[in-house]
Protein backbone atom coordinates (compact mmCIF):
# COMPACT_ATOMS: atom_id res chain seq x y z
CA UNK A 1 0.00 0.00 0.00
CA UNK A 2 1.35 3.04 -1.22
CA UNK A 3 -0.47 5.52 0.79
CA UNK A 4 -0.84 3.96 4.21
CA UNK A 5 -1.84 5.99 7.19
CA UNK A 6 -1.86 9.19 5.31
CA UNK A 7 -5.02 11.47 4.59
CA UNK A 8 -6.31 12.27 2.02
CA UNK A 9 -8.92 14.83 1.21
CA UNK A 10 -10.75 14.68 -2.44
CA UNK A 11 -13.29 17.85 -3.48
CA UNK A 12 -15.69 16.81 -5.54
CA UNK A 13 -16.14 13.41 -4.35
CA UNK A 14 -19.73 12.64 -4.23
CA UNK A 15 -20.02 11.38 -7.56
CA UNK A 16 -17.65 10.63 -11.38
CA UNK A 17 -13.62 11.20 -10.78
CA UNK A 18 -14.20 12.67 -7.26
CA UNK A 19 -15.62 9.40 -6.18
CA UNK A 20 -13.37 7.25 -8.01
CA UNK A 21 -10.54 9.11 -6.45
CA UNK A 22 -11.58 8.89 -3.09
CA UNK A 23 -12.16 5.06 -3.77
CA UNK A 24 -8.65 4.57 -5.39
CA UNK A 25 -6.76 6.49 -2.74
CA UNK A 26 -8.23 4.32 -0.14
CA UNK A 27 -7.31 0.97 -1.37
CA UNK A 28 -4.14 2.49 -1.14
CA UNK A 29 -4.68 2.82 2.38
CA UNK A 30 -5.43 6.59 2.50
CA UNK A 31 -7.69 7.43 4.95
CA UNK A 32 -10.46 9.98 3.24
CA UNK A 33 -12.17 12.92 4.14
CA UNK A 34 -14.55 12.85 1.17
CA UNK A 35 -16.45 16.47 0.62
CA UNK A 36 -18.40 18.17 -1.80
CA UNK A 37 -22.04 20.28 -2.35
CA UNK A 38 -23.57 17.05 -2.57
CA UNK A 39 -24.48 13.66 -0.73
CA UNK A 40 -21.27 12.14 0.35
CA UNK A 41 -23.13 9.19 2.04
CA UNK A 42 -22.37 6.67 -1.58
CA UNK A 43 -18.63 7.34 -1.28
CA UNK A 44 -18.27 6.73 2.09
CA UNK A 45 -20.08 3.70 2.32
CA UNK A 46 -18.15 1.96 -0.52
CA UNK A 47 -14.94 3.04 1.04
CA UNK A 48 -15.94 1.77 4.74
CA UNK A 49 -16.57 -1.59 2.53
CA UNK A 50 -13.59 -1.85 1.56
CA UNK A 51 -12.49 -1.78 5.46
CA UNK A 52 -10.97 1.47 4.87
CA UNK A 53 -11.68 4.72 7.14
CA UNK A 54 -13.74 7.75 5.49
CA UNK A 55 -15.53 10.58 6.36
CA UNK A 56 -17.86 12.92 4.51
CA UNK A 57 -18.10 16.27 4.72
CA UNK A 58 -20.00 18.60 3.11
CA UNK A 59 -18.42 21.88 1.72
CA UNK A 60 -18.32 24.37 -1.04
CA UNK A 61 -14.77 24.96 -2.46
CA UNK A 62 -15.95 28.94 -3.22
CA UNK A 63 -16.88 29.52 0.33
CA UNK A 64 -13.27 30.55 2.13
CA UNK A 65 -14.92 29.90 5.53
CA UNK A 66 -16.14 26.35 4.59
CA UNK A 67 -12.72 25.13 3.59
CA UNK A 68 -11.22 26.33 6.71
CA UNK A 69 -13.24 24.32 8.21
CA UNK A 70 -12.95 21.33 6.04
CA UNK A 71 -9.26 21.36 6.84
CA UNK A 72 -10.15 22.14 10.39
CA UNK A 73 -12.69 19.00 10.59
CA UNK A 74 -9.88 16.93 8.81
CA UNK A 75 -7.47 17.12 11.45
CA UNK A 76 -9.58 16.77 14.48
CA UNK A 77 -10.95 13.50 12.79
CA UNK A 78 -7.69 12.38 11.29
CA UNK A 79 -4.48 14.37 13.11
CA UNK A 80 -3.25 15.80 9.96
CA UNK A 81 -3.52 16.07 5.87
CA UNK A 82 -1.11 14.40 3.70
CA UNK A 83 -3.20 14.76 0.28
CA UNK A 84 -5.20 17.19 -1.26
CA UNK A 85 -7.19 15.90 -4.81
CA UNK A 86 -8.84 18.90 -6.43
CA UNK A 87 -11.25 17.63 -7.95
CA UNK A 88 -14.50 19.76 -8.02
CA UNK A 89 -15.28 21.16 -11.11
CA UNK A 90 -18.72 22.77 -13.06
CA UNK A 91 -18.97 20.56 -15.76
CA UNK A 92 -21.24 18.82 -15.60
CA UNK A 93 -24.47 19.60 -17.89
CA UNK A 94 -22.42 22.68 -19.51
CA UNK A 95 -23.66 23.32 -22.41
CA UNK A 96 -21.63 24.27 -25.70
CA UNK A 97 -22.03 27.45 -27.06
CA UNK A 98 -19.99 30.38 -29.18
CA UNK A 99 -18.12 32.55 -26.74
CA UNK A 100 -20.04 35.22 -27.05
CA UNK A 101 -23.22 33.52 -26.46
CA UNK A 102 -21.99 32.42 -22.74
CA UNK A 103 -24.12 34.18 -20.03
CA UNK A 104 -21.20 36.47 -18.04
CA UNK A 105 -22.96 34.99 -15.30
CA UNK A 106 -22.34 31.44 -16.11
CA UNK A 107 -18.46 32.45 -17.02
CA UNK A 108 -18.09 33.37 -13.32
CA UNK A 109 -19.45 30.82 -11.81
CA UNK A 110 -17.03 27.97 -13.60
CA UNK A 111 -14.19 30.40 -13.07
CA UNK A 112 -15.37 30.51 -9.39
CA UNK A 113 -15.37 26.98 -8.86
CA UNK A 114 -12.89 25.15 -11.11
CA UNK A 115 -9.95 27.81 -10.05
CA UNK A 116 -10.80 29.98 -7.27
CA UNK A 117 -11.96 27.14 -5.24
CA UNK A 118 -8.79 24.85 -6.29
CA UNK A 119 -7.09 28.11 -4.66
CA UNK A 120 -8.64 28.37 -1.52
CA UNK A 121 -8.74 24.42 -0.76
CA UNK A 122 -5.03 24.67 -1.53
CA UNK A 123 -4.93 27.74 0.90
CA UNK A 124 -7.33 26.34 3.52
CA UNK A 125 -4.66 23.30 4.01
CA UNK A 126 -1.22 24.82 3.08
CA UNK A 127 -0.83 25.23 7.48
CA UNK A 128 -1.35 21.83 8.22
CA UNK A 129 0.94 20.74 5.17
CA UNK A 130 3.49 23.44 6.58
CA UNK A 131 3.51 22.40 9.89
CA UNK A 132 4.29 18.39 8.90
CA UNK A 133 6.98 19.60 6.80
CA UNK A 134 5.46 17.99 3.33
CA UNK A 135 1.78 17.70 1.36
CA UNK A 136 1.27 16.22 -1.88
CA UNK A 137 -1.82 18.50 -3.89
CA UNK A 138 -3.06 17.17 -7.19
CA UNK A 139 -5.04 19.43 -9.49
CA UNK A 140 -7.55 18.37 -12.34
CA UNK A 141 -6.92 19.96 -15.51
CA UNK A 142 -7.95 18.90 -18.89
CA UNK A 143 -6.38 18.05 -22.40
CA UNK A 144 -8.96 21.02 -23.73
CA UNK A 145 -6.05 23.24 -22.28
CA UNK A 146 -3.85 22.11 -25.19
CA UNK A 147 -6.07 21.41 -27.69
CA UNK A 148 -9.40 23.98 -27.35
CA UNK A 149 -12.74 22.93 -27.41
CA UNK A 150 -15.05 23.95 -29.27
CA UNK A 151 -18.27 26.00 -27.67
CA UNK A 152 -16.42 25.80 -24.25
CA UNK A 153 -14.19 28.91 -24.01
CA UNK A 154 -15.01 29.01 -20.10
CA UNK A 155 -14.27 25.67 -19.06
CA UNK A 156 -10.81 25.50 -21.64
CA UNK A 157 -10.01 28.65 -19.73
CA UNK A 158 -10.54 27.59 -16.29
CA UNK A 159 -7.97 24.54 -17.02
CA UNK A 160 -5.64 26.69 -18.27
CA UNK A 161 -5.95 28.47 -14.97
CA UNK A 162 -5.62 25.33 -13.48
CA UNK A 163 -2.55 24.62 -14.92
CA UNK A 164 -1.44 28.36 -14.20
CA UNK A 165 -2.11 28.10 -10.80
CA UNK A 166 -0.06 24.88 -10.11
CA UNK A 167 2.82 26.40 -11.68
CA UNK A 168 2.91 29.44 -9.82
CA UNK A 169 2.07 27.23 -6.10
CA UNK A 170 4.52 24.77 -6.66
CA UNK A 171 7.10 27.49 -6.63
CA UNK A 172 5.71 29.52 -3.19
CA UNK A 173 5.27 25.83 -1.97
CA UNK A 174 8.40 23.74 -2.77
CA UNK A 175 10.21 25.71 0.32
CA UNK A 176 7.89 23.57 2.57
CA UNK A 177 8.85 20.68 0.88
CA UNK A 178 4.95 20.18 -0.19
CA UNK A 179 4.53 18.99 -4.12
CA UNK A 180 1.35 20.44 -6.35
CA UNK A 181 1.22 18.71 -9.51
CA UNK A 182 -2.10 18.55 -12.28
CA UNK A 183 -3.26 15.71 -14.20
CA UNK A 184 -5.01 16.52 -17.46
CA UNK A 185 -7.39 13.70 -18.42
CA UNK A 186 -8.47 13.64 -22.29
CA UNK A 187 -12.28 13.24 -22.73
CA UNK A 188 -13.50 10.85 -20.40
CA UNK A 189 -16.69 8.08 -19.64
CA UNK A 190 -17.96 9.37 -17.20
CA UNK A 191 -21.39 10.43 -16.29
CA UNK A 192 -20.84 14.24 -16.87
CA UNK A 193 -19.52 13.44 -20.13
CA UNK A 194 -22.62 11.76 -21.05
CA UNK A 195 -24.58 14.70 -20.22
CA UNK A 196 -22.64 17.05 -22.93
CA UNK A 197 -22.39 13.92 -25.70
CA UNK A 198 -23.03 10.95 -26.91
CA UNK A 199 -19.73 9.17 -25.84
CA UNK A 200 -20.08 6.40 -28.10
CA UNK A 201 -19.86 8.55 -31.17
CA UNK A 202 -16.74 10.01 -29.81
CA UNK A 203 -13.93 10.04 -32.63
CA UNK A 204 -10.67 7.91 -31.54
CA UNK A 205 -8.85 8.41 -34.75
CA UNK A 206 -6.46 11.18 -33.34
CA UNK A 207 -6.19 8.84 -30.49
CA UNK A 208 -2.89 7.26 -30.45
CA UNK A 209 -4.20 4.21 -28.29
CA UNK A 210 -7.22 4.23 -30.40
CA UNK A 211 -10.29 3.92 -27.63
CA UNK A 212 -11.80 6.35 -25.35
CA UNK A 213 -10.87 6.97 -21.86
CA UNK A 214 -11.95 5.47 -18.85
CA UNK A 215 -12.34 6.43 -15.47
CA UNK A 216 -9.51 4.13 -13.92
CA UNK A 217 -7.27 5.05 -16.88
CA UNK A 218 -6.68 7.95 -14.11
CA UNK A 219 -6.07 6.44 -11.27
CA UNK A 220 -2.42 5.08 -11.57
CA UNK A 221 -1.25 8.81 -12.01
CA UNK A 222 -3.42 10.06 -9.50
CA UNK A 223 -1.80 7.89 -6.93
CA UNK A 224 1.85 8.06 -7.98
CA UNK A 225 1.31 12.24 -7.55
CA UNK A 226 -0.09 11.56 -4.07
CA UNK A 227 2.63 8.85 -2.88
CA UNK A 228 6.36 9.91 -1.52
CA UNK A 229 7.81 8.38 -5.68
CA UNK A 230 6.86 11.82 -7.21
CA UNK A 231 8.82 13.60 -4.07
CA UNK A 232 11.03 15.41 -6.76
CA UNK A 233 8.42 16.53 -9.09
CA UNK A 234 6.30 19.85 -8.70
CA UNK A 235 4.70 22.16 -10.84
CA UNK A 236 4.29 19.81 -13.50
CA UNK A 237 1.05 18.61 -15.78
CA UNK A 238 0.82 15.23 -16.82
CA UNK A 239 -1.72 14.37 -20.05
CA UNK A 240 -3.55 11.44 -19.16
CA UNK A 241 -5.33 11.21 -23.01
CA UNK A 242 -3.69 8.28 -25.08
CA UNK A 243 -1.31 10.20 -26.64
CA UNK A 244 -3.98 12.57 -28.07
CA UNK A 245 -1.93 15.73 -27.26
CA UNK A 246 1.28 15.78 -26.83
CA UNK A 247 4.35 18.12 -25.78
Amino acid sequence: MRLKDKVAIVTGAGRGLGQMFSIALAKEGAKIVATDVINLENTVKEIEALGSMAKGLQADVTNEAETVKLAEDTVKAFGRIDILVNCAAIYYGLRRKPFYEIDPKEWDKVMTVNVKGTWLCVRAVFPYMKQQGKGKIVNLSSETFFTGSHGFVHYVTSKGGVIGLTRALAVELGPYHININALAPGFTDTEASRTIADVTKYDVSRTPLTRLEQPHDLIGAAIFFASDESDFITGQTLLVDGGRAMH
